[in-house]
């Protein structure tokens, strides 16, 4: 049976179609652009590093070390199974998201000089931030690997879902990314407010805990509410550290319902933020 809501998505998948595969064309035709805005990112990042891009390695490695530290010797974490890898299969996802949101938030203002002078899809600029922290994701994802196997853990065939989990994180990341670099055009604030708003999303991410310690039912106004299910449906990257986090640490799969809402709502997000940016273009 069809539900008015199917209905209404298959009308219009069926009217943005034509639309959206114009514009990934479009977009497709520039990925030499892309791939040279990727490089300069990467280049100024680490302009007179020593170690350049072995601080894609060491920040993770340091992050672990300090919140392992914290929840081992000053607020023991009871019932966590080596901790160190736990925290890294929900740091590396986190540090990819934070660090592109914040690159595509000022994209637009920071390439003003290229928007003026020639024409391209303005939404390369954002898609290139998050590309070019995509690549120290992958470099990142190495040291994990690293991990797993120094702590003996046995990858089952469910690695084989990790390339939809990473598709569906950048497809999150690109439809935030491409709605704050829009506000931010506007409003100039909007680089300082998402700072504050994505350590504020850390703290309400299981990044460093387990969603278990949070109660599984409340109690609201006579209401009863499902915490965890609520929290999942309301945090979409607490959905994707979860996978991560189940097909790396735990070795087994996500739920089929779980993943394809998650999938849905990146893709959800990713085509309100286009049609956002879009529209002001």
């Amino acid at each position: 049976m069809t539900t008015p809501g199917k209905l209404l998505g298959k009308r219009l998948l069926t009217f943005m179609r034509p639309v959206l595969l114009a514009e990934i064309a479009e977009v497709f035709r520039y990925r030499e652009l892309i791939w040279n805005l990727v490089l300069r990112d990467l280049k100024v990042r680490y302009k007179n590093s020593v170690l350049g891009f072995l601080w894609s390695l060491l920040n993770p490695l340091l992050m672990m070390v300090v919140f392992t530290i914290v929840f081992t010797f000053l607020q023991p974490a009871s019932g966590i199974d080596r901790l160190p890898i736990y925290i890294l299969c929900a740091v590396l996802p986190w540090n990819f998201f934070s660090s592109a949101v914040i690159g595509s938030t000022g994209s637009v203002l920071a390439n003003i000089h290229l928007v003026k002078k020639v024409y391209f899809p303005r939404e390369i600029l954002p898609l290139s931030a998050i590309l070019s922290n995509l690549v120290h994701f992958f470099l990142a994802l190495g040291v994990l690997f690293g991990m797993l196997l120094v702590f003996r853990f046995k990858l089952t065939v469910w690695i084989l879902l990790l390339p939809v989990i990473v598709l569906e994180q950048f497809a999150f990341t690109l439809g935030l990314g491409l709605i704050l670099a829009t506000s931010n055009v506007f409003y100039r604030d909007t680089e300082h407010i998402v700072q504050l708003m994505l350590l504020a999303w850390l703290f309400l991410t299981p990044v460093f805990y387990p969603m278990e310690i949070l109660p599984r039912h409340y109690s609201l106004w006579g209401l009863g509410l499902n915490t965890w299910r609520l929290a999942y449906i309301i945090n979409p990257m607490a959905s994707i550290i979860s996978s991560y986090r189940v097909i790396l640490y735990y070795g087994g799969s996500p739920a089929l319902d779980f993943l394809l809402r998650t999938l849905l709502t990146s893709l959800a997000v990713l085509v309100v933020g286009y049609l956002i940016f879009a529209r002001y273009s």
